[in-house]
């Protein structure tokens, strides 16, 4: 059994670790208020824009399409990976890991996979078996829609002079506090609508169908994306939130565990010095 020093120590020290993981999740808590109510008011306004424009799409002729919309054959894939640039958040990490590297390994077997990293931790696994084309971890620091639509923008340059026949979203889509769903979401070429393309038919276009079309794909991607990293943002406090609610309870049990390991070797050690004391009071008597 340890010694009643050490376990003090490790008693005192448990106690610290209680308070900076208590101290995160409080921090967490703060930032996951803010990031949720982002990401909910965003998502009706991306939700429809994208549904208009895949609705708009497939009403168009072959020739009034978009080369956003051109499929291909697929042979270069572009991979963008959202994660964050902190870790101390459970599985949000390695979870869209798992799913990138499911994608090399499965989906896209024996294509080209290049990978755009947004967030360190994903960069940093990443970059030791794939090729990273780029980095935009900053985009964290100051996450504003004019710093996304500069990324969007290299997006659709890739795929528009050919770089990439394929490029696909993986990040975390924000549920609650303690749920995450891990998305692996088209980007470009823009998905038709399924069904009945005739029901985009009842509007009437000015200037044209054709024009509206060209002008609101940039938007309605540069908007995708930013939901998707307003959506892993806001994951990954709710992530790291619960994840330090986790480690300090268990810090909390260990604690009382340790506290009660102590008492029994306080108690064990007290119950010595008595029998010392009586077995040496005897041996003066006899």
């Amino acid at each position: 059994m340890a010694n009643l020093k050490e376990i003090r120590n490790r008693i005192s020290s448990i106690g610290s670790t209680m308070q900076i993981t208590s101290a995160m999740k409080m921090v967490s808590a703060a930032k996951l208020k803010k990031a949720q109510d982002a990401i909910t008011a965003m998502r009706p306004y991306a939700d429809k824009l994208t549904e208009l424009l895949q609705g708009l799409s497939a009403s168009l002729d072959g020739d009034g399409g978009s080369v956003f919309a051109e499929n291909r054959a697929v042979n270069k894939v572009l991979v963008v990976a959202i994660t964050s640039n902190r870790g101390l958040c459970g599985a949000f990490n390695s979870n869209i890991i798992k799913q990138c590297n499911t994608l090399v390994a499965e989906t896209y077997a024996g294509k080209q996979v290049d990978f755009l990293s947004i967030g360190k931790k994903g960069n940093d696994i990443l970059r030791k078996k794939n090729t990273i084309v780029a980095n935009h971890s900053k985009v964290f620091d100051d996450l504003t829609f004019d710093h996304v639509a500069e990324i969007a923008e290299f997006l659709m340059e890739q795929f528009t002079v050919g770089n990439y026949d394929k490029i696909e979203l993986v990040y975390n889509k924000f549920k609650n506090a303690a749920t995450q769903i891990v998305m692996s979401e088209q980007f470009l070429p823009i998905v038709s609508m399924e069904g009945d393309a005739s029901k985009a038919a009842d509007y009437i276009f000015e200037p044209s169908k054709v024009e509206i079309v060209k002008q609101l794909i940039p938007k309605s991607l540069k908007t995708q994306l930013y939901k998707a990293i307003r959506d892993s943002f806001a994951s990954e406090h709710g992530a790291r939130m619960t994840a330090m609610h986790k480690a300090t309870d268990n810090a909390k049990e260990l604690r009382n565990q340790l506290k009660l390991t102590y008492n029994k070797a306080r108690q064990a050690a007290i119950t010595n010095e008595i029998l010392e004391i009586v077995g040496g009071a005897e041996a003066l008597n006899n």
